[in-house]
């Protein structure tokens, strides 16, 4: 631990007379938690009853390197690194070595055995696992929310949405919101019913978050056929006759236009390729407001 981080939290310097356990120094360019399991995995193996870790997270340059060697070489400590940035770990070698302090590099040989097996060359950028994770995790959160937000069932979703799709029942609104999700988009979908009123907040966002989804009249009386089959219903059912259909879509015409948002014509599109669409209107609009 370095001498700033121990007046914050009001320790004394380490001295060889203070140790009860072995010291290892953990130096990343992240945040240190791989080197520290690493370490604790090892010493997990000795009955000597538990090991000091002294995590030192977020080193970026060659002369954060020297000050650390030099307050671990105080101490018998060993120093076991995640650095990915080959002028760092040149450094902490040529520094460690000048004190006979044994070093351990957790990443490198096994960056290097998959650079060999992949055929190409690492990216060498600290942080990427978390980076990863944190990706991860925005998925998940943006596929809750278009589960939460389907389907027009909670009109709060709509503000806090990055996009909100809207059209007439069967124009595959809610596939669109899973595939978009998927790319960490919190989609929310509104069906558009000439029954029910529009929830107000989709006129208050910026036109390029709205996307209104229409279709040809004659593919979705087929859609909606098939639904009613599947459902054991019959198919003379007002929900898939013509006259209905084209009113619901002269209905949506009139909002998508109040709403002045782009409007898809999703017709023989498979999924993938409306959403690349909506994320192509999405971050343009956003580039724009920036």
């Amino acid at each position: 631990m370095l001498n700033w981080e121990r007046e914050i939290k009001g320790e004394v310097a380490i001295t060889a007379k203070d140790l009860v356990h072995p010291v290892i120094y953990v130096v990343s360019d992240s945040i240190g938690e791989t080197a520290e399991l690493v370490a604790r995995a090892a010493a997990s193996q000795f009955n000597s009853g538990g090991v000091d870790i002294h995590r030192v997270p977020y080193v970026q340059d060659v002369a954060e390197i020297t000050e650390i060697v030099a307050e671990a070489s105080t101490i018998p400590c060993i120093i076991a690194y995640t650095l990915v940035v080959p002028e760092l770990r040149q450094a902490l070698e040529r520094e460690a070595a000048r004190y006979n302090i044994p070093t351990v590099d957790i990443l490198t040989p096994m960056i290097d055995a998959l650079a060999m097996v992949e055929g190409r060359q690492p990216k060498m950028e600290p942080g990427l696992v978390r980076r990863t994770d944190e990706e991860y995790f925005r998925k998940v959160e943006a596929v809750e929310f278009a589960v939460k937000y389907d389907d027009g069932k909670d009109p709060r979703g709509i503000l806090r949405a990055d996009l909100v799709v809207i059209g007439v029942s069967r124009t595959s609104k809610t596939p669109l919101c899973m595939y978009l999700a998927h790319k960490a988009i919190k989609a929310a979908n509104v069906p558009l019913v000439p029954e029910v009123a529009p929830p107000e907040e989709i006129f208050k966002l910026p036109s390029h978050r709205v996307i209104g989804l229409t279709i040809q009249p004659r593919q979705l009386n087929e859609i909606r056929r098939e639904r009613l089959k599947t459902l054991g219903l019959t198919s003379r059912a007002d929900y898939a006759s013509m006259e209905r259909i084209l009113k619901e879509l002269e209905y949506a015409e009139g909002i998508m236009r109040k709403a002045g948002c782009s409007v898809i014509d999703v017709t023989n599109k498979a999924v993938e390729e409306t959403a690349s669409r909506v994320l192509e209107i999405y971050y343009r609009g956003e580039r724009h407001v920036r």
